[in-house]
């Protein structure tokens, strides 16, 4: 609504009361999810096991498995190549980077060491990526922070 409003020519005097129902109906949408949300969040039950599968199967750590290779002074494009072919190796037998043997490792790459595995590990991905907004815990926990005082202004 506010951006239709602000393209309007300066002389426009146009009845403006149809184009609230869009704004009315979105709010009545806003007001329905939150009252199932509510509802929904109150029974809902994680399943960390299922969840930490699942990201494992989805190559979270390519990135990480790159950045491993770049810090040993590999440029960021051969370890990304690298990785490529990692994944797609994983892809083939259906497996994970984390799964994966360290011979697989070496055998693109002799670069790659023991230390892969913590370099690549979920947990370390994870704890890497603080920026705001990020998943880190640290992160989290400052975003959590910050809601917590806009809360307590909205509804003091």
């Amino acid at each position: 609504l506010l951006t239709m409003m602000s393209g309007l020519p300066l002389a426009y005097n146009k009845d403006m009361q149809e184009d609230k129902d869009a704004v009315f109906s979105a709010l009545d949408t806003v007001n329905n999810c939150l009252t199932i949300f509510t509802r929904m969040f109150s029974t809902l039950r994680f399943q960390t096991d299922t969840m930490r599968r699942s990201a494992a199967r989805g190559f979270t750590n390519a990135t990480d498995a790159a950045d491993y290779l770049a810090k040993k002074g590999m440029p960021f494009r051969d370890a990304h190549a690298i990785v490529g072919k990692l994944v797609l190796h994983c892809l083939q037998t259906g497996t994970t980077l984390e799964d994966l043997a360290l011979d697989a490792y070496k055998k693109i790459s002799p670069a790659f060491e023991e230390d892969i595995y913590t370099a690549i590990s979920l947990q370390t991905c994870v704890d890497g990526r603080a920026a705001p907004g990020g998943p880190a815990p640290a992160a989290v926990e400052e975003h959590i922070g910050q809601s917590a005082v806009w809360l307590s202004m909205q509804h003091p």
